[in-house]
């Protein structure tokens, strides 16, 4: 779902809940902006979640909006988790190693993710 213009270069309205995927065997990312300063993925998750042991360390920071669903997030260091529902959002830091223990499988879980 690429923001893009018409053939008169003007803006083309999208719905982020629009052509959701059904019965994702992966976590689905579609990348909506991107240049070299920024990126901003809208991410569907449908019982996904990290494999065991495995922990995301970006290079660059995340600000990620939960829209839909519900997820757990955790991160390394820290004890405790983020129990997430529409309308939560969280910033990670570069390289602060987190993983998602849990999304909802009774709904699709959508997230907008902005990397910087």
């Amino acid at each position: 779902m690429a923001i893009e213009g018409n053939e008169n270069n003007k803006p083309v309205v999208q719905n982020l809940f629009t052509d959701i995927p059904i019965n994702l065997p992966d976590e689905f990312v579609d990348v909506l902006l991107a240049n070299k300063n920024i990126r901003i993925e809208r991410i569907i998750s449908s019982g996904h979640k990290s494999p065991v042991g495995s922990w995301y360390d970006q290079k660059e920071a995340e600000w990620v909006l939960l829209l839909k669903g519900e997820a757990i997030l955790s991160f390394e260091g820290s004890d405790g988790t983020l129990n997430m529902k529409p309308g939560d959002h969280v910033n990670i830091s570069p390289h602060q190693k987190h993983r998602v223990d849990w999304t909802s499988s009774k709904e699709a879980t959508v997230w907008l993710a902005v990397f910087y």
